[in-house]
């Protein structure tokens, strides 16, 4: 692997981490949360918050950062960038997805179906 390639992987893996950690602060979710979002430990999620540990792209965790954060993206774009709007959105039953969200978006198939109702929300035909 060039230089080049291996210092713009360990530009997207800081990015992608930051993104992830930052939008987990702002929905207030706890490590235990993100850490079963992410199918990581919770020791894991420590790491990244301390800027000790970066999502590896190309791995499971890598892919399922990048739609939490495009879920988080969709949310505030949403609520207007209102935090508190967004955190009881996610905590709350939500009747279309079967229940809350946040407990959803702890499987690979509530984070891509919450993604894709939050899109649809976003930008109606």
């Amino acid at each position: 692997m060039s230089q080049t390639l291996a210092a713009d992987n360990q530009k997207r893996a800081r990015i992608l981490t930051t993104a992830v950690v930052r939008a987990a602060e702002k929905l207030g979710l706890s490590g235990k949360d993100l850490a079963m979002i992410l199918g990581v430990s919770e020791p894991t999620v420590s790491r990244m918050r301390k800027d000790k540990f970066r999502l590896e792209e190309g791995s499971k965790a890598f892919e399922l950062g990048a739609l939490f954060v495009r879920l988080f993206r969709s949310l505030d774009a949403i609520t207007g960038g209102d935090h508190k709007v967004a955190h009881a959105w996610l905590r709350n039953e939500n009747r279309a997805l079967g229940g809350c969200p946040l407990e959803k978006i702890k499987t690979i198939s509530g984070l891509t179906h919450g993604l894709a109702y939050l899109d649809s929300k976003r930008a109606p035909l």
